[in-house]
């Protein structure tokens, strides 16, 4: 199984799939490995209904999707076609959950924090924040980037330019000067390696406290949301944020802009349907 695995991660780097996403599809299917109670039997269709079974379980229905892509990708590779199962059906959400939106007020807070702590810190919270980026975008913010306050991101198999606001970038212009970075990638760790996701998320929980923002709406990801909603808010066009984002359908988009339905229950309530 282990070489079949190795082979399949093999076929994803060829495919040009991002380092993440390949250490997150062996975590999957090793995960399916290590739950199978006799490890050299042949891989069943029942077996597999087995393994969504337990899922649904163990995780929350999203996660449980996520894991069997990874797992009927294997499967497909591997030959076992038959023993593909389908991915449970779950409603699109029409409200966003309230305890994990981080409004912009919370955000100016979490700046205020983080300017005396790191300047790194509130720099790269602000580039996420300000141009709606992914963390492993980060890379692509170098020196001469902010030439032009243009941003060639490659994520995914796709590229897009990512704008950066003048402000912001004279910003990060000094702040590379006094860095004496001269080339490259305007954030890296001390041992000049580009900021990664691990480091960012454990230097924002750190402002949580002393900001007095809720713990679990401290998170990367969740500046780019920021972005999204407030984009979304003024220009009310979906189409034209999908592009800054990199999605490829609306779809994914409609997720970002999702409203916290304090709105629609004021207009529920001014129906008067209740005697």
């Amino acid at each position: 199984m282990e070489e079949e695995l190795r082979e399949f991660l093999e076929e994803l780097a060829s495919r040009e799939k991002s380092p993440a996403t390949i250490a997150k599809y062996a975590h999957d299917v090793r995960l399916f490995f290590a739950w199978r109670r006799e490890p050299y039997e042949a891989i069943t269709k029942q077996q597999v209904i087995a393994y969504k079974q337990w899922l649904v379980e163990q995780y929350a229905p999203a996660s449980v999707n996520s894991m069997l892509a990874a797992l009927n990708s294997f499967l497909e590779f591997s030959g076992r076609h038959e023993c593909r199962v389908r991915a449970l059906k779950i409603q699109r959400p029409l409200f966003r959950p309230e305890e994990k939106e981080l409004s912009r007020e919370e955000y100016l807070r979490l700046l205020h924090v983080a300017r005396k702590k790191s300047t790194s810190l509130w720099l790269a919270m602000q580039t996420l924040c300000s141009a709606g980026l992914r963390v492993s975008e980060l890379r692509f913010v170098t020196v001469e980037a902010l030439k032009s306050g243009r941003v060639q991101v490659n994520c995914k198999g796709k590229r897009r330019i990512a704008l950066l606001p003048q402000a912001l970038v004279q910003k990060l212009k000094k702040y590379a000067s006094r860095q004496h970075t001269r080339s490259g990638p305007i954030f890296i760790t001390s041992r000049g390696r580009p900021l990664d996701r691990s480091h960012l998320w454990a230097d924002m929980k750190k402002l949580c406290r002393q900001a007095g923002v809720a713990r679990q709406k401290v998170f990367p990801h969740n500046l780019r949301h920021l972005f999204a909603r407030t984009y979304y808010k003024m220009s009310k066009d979906l189409v034209r944020l999908a592009d800054l984002l990199g999605h490829s359908s609306v779809n994914t988009t409609r997720i970002y802009t999702l409203s916290d339905g304090q709105n629609e229950t004021r207009q529920i309530e001014q129906l008067r349907l209740i005697q």
